[in-house]
């Protein structure tokens, strides 16, 4: 499903659910992103725009709710780290610095993503680094960012990624005689 395609039911689902929520003040809008909707990196940027937009519209949804003064209506942004699901196969951050930030299992994301859920919690990143390296972003200079990028070997983090994908199109375009 391209990417338009997931913004268009995103929309089109809170839309949906959104009037009578206003109306009866009670409900839970849930916004699954990714880390990379609060920080990017590169070789996946039609990615990062679309977690980018994802975030800004739940943060605005967010802000109207407030604004409205409809507390009933409760807001959970869930942004994870690399989630162990074969999506980024091959995605590789400094290995130094793997063992401690590995990909997340998935039965680990939905928990974390429950317990906000349940606890009325407005957003959760997981693992809780994610925190650090979001605000880090926002007080330091561009330059600053790119350096602690390179250091955790971030920068590149999508480049084995973008190779081994890049090597399965060419192998079955070899494979169809294109």
């Amino acid at each position: 499903m391209s990417i338009l395609k997931l913004a268009s039911c995103f929309f089109q689902t809170t839309k949906a659910f959104l009037p009578t929520m206003l109306e009866i003040n009670h409900g839970h809008i849930v916004t699954v992103a990714s880390s990379l909707g609060l920080f990017s990196t590169a070789g996946v940027e039609d990615y990062c725009a679309s977690k980018f937009g994802v975030v800004g519209f739940h943060e605005s949804l967010s802000h109207e709710l407030k604004a409205a003064e409809k507390d009933g209506i409760k807001t959970t942004l869930v942004c994870p780290y690399l989630v162990d699901t074969g999506m980024f196969r091959g995605c590789r951050i400094r290995k130094e610095i793997e063992p401690f930030l590995p990909p997340l299992k998935p039965d680990y994301c939905v928990k974390q993503a429950m317990r906000a859920i349940l606890t009325d919690q407005p957003m959760i990143c997981t693992p809780r680094l994610m925190y650090i390296v979001t605000f880090m972003k926002s007080i330091l200079p561009f330059e600053a960012v790119v350096c602690m990028y390179r250091f955790l070997g971030a920068d590149k983090c999508m480049y084995p990624f973008i190779a081994q994908r890049k090597q399965a199109t060419n192998n079955n375009e070899a494979k169809n005689g294109i």
